[in-house]
């Protein structure tokens, strides 16, 4: 006998909240209402930006420094972002979530890069799958994920997996040219739904990222910008590193100002 309420036993599953979908983002960009996105690495944390009621959630393969201490993303496994993935799903009900793709299991064919997609929405319980660069292997990558029905978000600025050929942290698609070379353009014929910019780093973040994008950067690529913006992602901000007039700070606000205007259009 079950001490469970027999309609939970024997009524079928109970109903769930309602999560955001990407329907539901099109149509706030449409109305001018604004997105949030914000990084989530565990449980707590995802309880917190449920709380907050933020559309999107993003794991992140930065885990691997912000977390696990190590000095690059480059370490983390597949198994380590899904135990994050899992964690962050059980505590956030209703963001939109997006794991990230780790180093290593996307880039040696389509069928390697679905697999690996698939794992992160059946395994890690997310809802669309994130990975990094736009050379021509990434692009066949990301369209074999986008047809077998999982939604990808592109990602340009500082691309840590790939410093081993760059030669440490450096920043791709600096203007608006460079940046259509590396994702804006190939993934929105795609239909893809995000643009991820990394700025470089500032005294308030939460751990070290150098060579990203400056701000005058994120401001010509968004001033640039052909087509719709409708999210922006300002995160990993901590006051308390951040210098006595709070410089990092009002960097992000200005940006989260311009990237509003821009949603906004």
């Amino acid at each position: 006998m079950s001490n469970l309420p027999e309609n939970t036993v024997y009524s079928g599953p109970t109903p769930q909240t309602q999560r955001v979908t990407l329907s539901q983002l099109r149509q706030k960009h449409k109305n001018s209402q604004p997105i949030t996105m914000v990084t989530a690495y565990d449980y707590p944390s995802a309880v917190h930006l449920d709380m907050a009621a933020i559309d999107i959630c993003l794991v992140g393969d930065s885990a691997s420094m912000v977390v696990h201490g190590h000095d690059t993303t480059l370490p983390i496994t597949l198994d380590e972002m899904l135990v994050h993935c899992r964690a962050v799903a059980r505590g956030a009900k209703t963001p939109l979530l997006v794991g990230d793709l780790p180093f290593g299991t996307y880039e040696c064919s389509s069928k390697q890069a679905v697999d690996t997609a698939v794992r992160i929405l059946k395994e890690g319980r997310m809802d669309a799958i994130k990975l990094e660069g736009g050379s021509p292997s990434r692009i066949v990558a990301a369209k074999a994920i986008v047809e077998a029905g999982i939604a990808v978000i592109g990602h340009v600025g500082l691309t840590p997996q790939a410093i081993s050929v760059l030669g440490g942290f450096r920043p791709q698609g600096r203007n608006v040219a460079s940046a259509v070379k590396v994702d804006i353009s190939i993934l929105s014929r795609m239909m893809q739904l995000f643009l991820y910019l990394k700025t470089k780093f500032a005294p308030g973040v939460s751990h070290i990222e150098p060579g990203g994008l400056s701000f005058r950067d994120v401001l010509n690529i968004l001033h640039n910008l052909q087509g719709d913006v409708v999210a922006g992602d300002v995160v990993e901000l901590n006051p308390q590193r951040d210098t006595v007039d709070g410089m990092t700070a009002m960097v992000a606000a200005k940006l989260v100002r311009e990237m509003a205007a821009k949603i906004a259009k």
